[in-house]
């Protein structure tokens, strides 16, 4: 016993420390508890085939999709500007729309995508973010409360039960806790950001790159953009950009052929961006991208048979095909040279769109343009060839690419997936919520995470796997033998006893007060997912001391571990908005603490009342 608990001591020291990733210290941990003759190989490796491990995996895989395709965003954007200029009612659906997302994708995501929208429609609103950045942070940890997937240790104690031969927890079991715990998170922070926040200074932003948005205005390429349909029948069917001849004969620029599969059915669509070049054959139903004069654009129309398409005038995107900025050097082999002779399209295959020089923009007739140092050249091309030009960029010192082309593709949403994207996560709620349907909660999250994959919700798979945090799974698989440990050498025993004989006397709400506060104050120091595994089976067993129903112990210690706003490092997403709030760690003593103890009082008298003690 006296092992288990040096190793456990010597574990949390190393968590509070944080000079040493969390992961890397359960996985110390584990081998020390393997070495000691503890664990048995089996047991020690037994979190890794843990149903509540892989149920994680897949859950950050569909929680990365419903980002990925835009549905998030969509949503919550939609619904925020329902609040127009009105403070109250920006606080309310702040708080209501990030515990809505909060429910069912990760907290960091959620806040992640929520920040740079709610710190828009602040300023549009006149508000000081700083009054809305903290609720965000803190609503996506209480929207986690409201379903089984919601945050990781309510699936702890899930397993918890199911381990321990109880009945196991509903998909919305949790939904009356998270549903209270939001109400006191609004009844409480409303008064206290307004009276803390309200006349804090705003930090001042800095300077981002360009986004894609940005340079499309910037350089106004959709001013002049016109988009055309090729009919059935059309002549230009079957042939390419140069056989037409456009840019000659019309004085046009083809931005790009979009081709669209079953583009009637909303919810199974595939939409393939080309570039226009002589080995794309034109085919019925593309969609030429153009940029140029009016008059020319319908004299084209009209000479080669196509259809102006006002259903297609969204504007660009940028699925297969991106843009970046190249800011030429004095050194560079392209100076002196025409934009035709610098052979980005032949070693590179991107266009030329436009060329910046000393504050101004040259649009037009580019094929003669001769580049100058210090010109920034607007190109278009895959985000593969893109990506070359940035692995370029060292061996040539011919130009430096501006921003970050690869993070900027990995931004970009494929939104004509979102209605997909909606029905495989609903298909998975569905799954996970009737009993009737035979399909346990884990094979469910697994449906729905190869679903996201091969139905394309991502670019590749390889970003399906880069949604993925590593770190916390293989935290929360090497910390789970650790309770097994505590179990097997009678500490969990030992503290259960402590409690029972220490509060006992005063009867099960001073049991559950102890064994929430105890996890509440364990989270401002380590995982809240590490603090539930250890503390599930004290309170499992306390309960069995006592002869009550282990429900409340449980829910005390996942709310516990998941409502705690006294730090700025205590969660992921309390440490995002502390730079964006201009927030010091005094404003989370100020705020989230007098939240987080009012929070756990309410939770002592209510969770008795949602599961009794009989």
């Amino acid at each position: 016993m006296y092992i288990t608990l040096a190793i456990l001591a010597l574990s949390a020291l190393f968590f509070v420390n944080g000079k040493i990733r969390s992961d890397i210290v359960a996985l110390c941990a584990l081998a020390l508890l393997l070495v000691s003759g503890i664990l048995t190989p089996e047991e020690a490796l037994s979190g890794f085939s843990s149903s509540v491990v892989v149920m994680m995996i897949g859950l950050f895989v569909v929680g990365g999709a419903i980002f990925q395709t835009g549905l998030a965003k969509m949503a919550s954007s939609r619904l925020l500007k329902l609040a127009g200029t009105s403070e109250t009612r920006l606080f309310l659906l702040v708080m209501l729309v990030t515990a809505a997302i909060g429910a069912f994708v990760s907290n960091t995501g959620t806040v992640a995508l929520m920040m740079p929208i709610i710190v828009s429609l602040a300023a549009g609103a006149g508000i000081n973010s700083a009054r809305l950045l903290m609720p965000l942070a803190f609503a996506s940890s209480m929207g986690g409360m409201m379903t089984l997937i919601g945050t990781p240790p309510n699936l702890v104690i899930q397993d918890a039960l199911i381990q321990a031969g109880h009945r196991p927890l509903s998909f919305f079991s949790f939904l009356p806790v998270g549903i209270v715990c939001v109400t006191v998170g609004i009844l409480v922070l409303m008064p206290l950001t307004k009276y803390f926040f309200s006349g804090k200074k705003q930090q001042k932003s800095k300077r981002k790159r360009k986004s894609l948005r940005e340079l499309v205005e910037e350089y106004q390429l959709e001013e002049n953009l016109f988009v055309l349909e090729v009919p059935v029948g059309s002549p230009v069917v079957s042939k390419t950009a140069a056989d037409l001849d456009i840019r000659h004969r019309y004085g046009l620029s083809i931005l790009e052929v979009r081709r669209e599969k079953n583009a009637s059915h909303q919810l199974i669509k595939k939409v393939s961006q080309l570039l226009a070049s002589s080995d794309v054959p034109l085919q019925a139903g593309d969609s030429l991208f153009v940029v140029g004069n009016r008059a020319d654009a319908e004299r084209m129309s009209k000479e080669c048979g196509l259809i102006p398409s006002a259903r297609r005038r969204n504007g660009l995107d940028f699925y297969d095909i991106g843009m970046a900025e190249l800011l030429l050097l004095p050194s560079s082999a392209l100076i002196n040279r025409t934009v035709k002779d610098s052979g980005l399209r032949n070693k590179f295959n991107v266009n030329v769109l436009g060329v910046k020089r000393r504050g101004e923009y040259i649009l037009s007739s580019l094929a003669d343009v001769q580049l100058l140092a210090g010109d920034t050249v607007l190109v278009q091309g895959t985000w593969s060839n893109i990506a070359r030009l940035t692995e370029t960029t060292g061996e040539t010192g011919d130009w430096v690419v501006l921003g970050q082309p690869l993070e900027d593709a990995a931004r970009v949403t494929l939104d004509y997936k979102a209605p997909l994207a909606a029905a495989i996560m609903l298909l998975m709620i569905v799954l996970m919520m009737f009993d009737s349907i035979p399909v346990a909660p884990v094979t469910a999250v697994i449906i729905a995470g190869l679903l996201m994959v091969l139905t394309g919700c991502f670019r590749n798979v390889e970003a399906a796997y880069k949604t993925i945090n590593w770190e916390s799974i293989v935290l929360i698989a090497g910390m789970m033998p650790m309770s097994l440990a505590l179990e097997k050498t009678g500490t969990s025993a030992c503290i259960s006893d402590g409690l029972v004989g220490l509060l006992g006397d005063y009867g099960p709400h001073a049991l559950l007060a102890g064994i929430y506060f105890t996890t509440s104050l364990m989270t401002m120091f380590i995982s809240n997912t590490a603090t539930a595994v250890l503390l599930a089976p004290i309170a499992m067993r306390t309960a069995a001391m006592l002869g009550v129903s282990p429900y409340p112990f449980l829910f005390a210690v996942t709310v516990g571990a998941s409502m705690c706003f006294a730090s700025p490092f205590s969660t992921p997403p309390n440490a995002l908005v502390m730079p964006v709030g201009n927030y010091t760690f005094m404003d989370y003593i100020r705020v989230g603490l007098p939240l987080q103890i009012i929070l756990g009082i309410v939770m002592v008298l209510v969770l008795p009342l949602l599961y009794p003690f009989s």
